[in-house]
């Protein structure tokens, strides 16, 4: 969902400069302007500067922190795992592009490995849409805290990886669409 709201602070929080990735401590009392609400992250222009604020800390903006989403009931199978993977991995945003990165086709593999009974390993490969953005260690850890808190999810594994290059043909008509490119 994007936004044009300014609330002020209400508490210091930590929070990750766009597109740098730098972390830092935005103050409290602090006016922001939220210009971007997806994923469970907020991304908020405080003094000309773009920051990205975890879901967790949405109270600091004067919102409620959401509830975690509750976990499907039976048994853990790798079929069902994987379906649920790929949900979280649709609630991953770039602060900048309100488009997951499924549909940005930043996702370019998923395994899941038996570690135990109903436990698995998962090994995620993605990519960013330019090498050198400094949001790339934020996505990836986006993706790995979302994919840890699964059920039955023991340990996940997140590789930043360049080739193939991400080009926008990589994108679904989804994605072009509401990006204006089609």
């Amino acid at each position: 969902m994007s936004c044009d709201a300014s609330v002020t602070l209400t508490r210091d929080v930590e929070a990750a400069l766009v597109p740098a990735g730098d972390r830092v401590t935005l103050l409290k009392g602090e006016t922001a302007r939220i210009t971007q609400n997806l994923g469970g992250s907020y991304t908020v222009i405080v003094n000309g500067n773009m920051f990205r604020l975890d879901g967790k800390d949405a109270d600091a903006l004067g919102l409620e922190v959401a509830a975690k989403p509750l976990q499907p009931a039976g048994p853990i199978t790798p079929e069902s795992l994987e379906k649920e993977i790929w949900n979280q991995l649709r609630s991953c945003y770039d602060p900048e592009i309100p488009v997951n990165i499924v549909d940005l086709g930043l996702i370019y593999d998923c395994q899941l490995t038996p570690l135990a009974a109903e436990r698995y390993r998962v090994d995620v490969k993605m990519t960013l849409t330019a090498p050198g953005c400094g949001m790339g260690p934020v996505i990836a850890q986006d993706v790995q805290n979302k994919v840890l808190s699964l059920e039955g999810v023991e340990d996940v594994a997140v590789e930043l990886v360049w080739d193939p290059p991400w080009n926008q043909a990589m994108m679904t008509e989804a994605a072009k669409l509401q990006l204006g490119l089609l």
